[in-house]
């Protein structure tokens, strides 16, 4: 199992303590520090079921000053994505051949 982490969003640390305190054994991906590549993305989106936007977090300021009001593809929310990650929503749990938003924490409980 897999979080993709930032240290410094509290919705983030909030799953990352629901999966600690479920006892479960994972890696922390810090996809800020470590960046993620557009193919890690696809897979990662694909797992999830949503579409690439659905991942956006509308309300940063680099999407409201570069990207809103825009009609883009998936392949390029993947592709700017990969090079803004802090547009990406958080934290994102994989496990296995599922991934989810953690964000109500409780969404974790969908794949483990």
């Amino acid at each position: 199992m897999k979080i993709y982490h930032n240290p410094r969003c509290s919705k983030s640390r909030n799953g990352l303590k629901f999966l600690e305190d479920k006892g479960c054994q994972f890696e922390i991906v810090k996809y800020l520090e470590e960046g993620i590549s557009e193919k890690e993305l696809t897979e990662i989106i694909a797992l999830t079921g949503k579409k690439p936007f659905d991942l956006v977090r509308t309300h940063e300021q680099d999407y409201k000053d570069l990207y809103k009001g825009k009609v883009l593809s998936d392949e390029e929310w993947i592709k700017i994505l990969a090079k803004n990650p802090k547009l990406l929503h958080r934290p994102i749990v994989v496990n296995g051949d599922k991934a989810v938003l953690g964000n109500p924490p409780e969404n974790i409980d969908e794949i483990l």
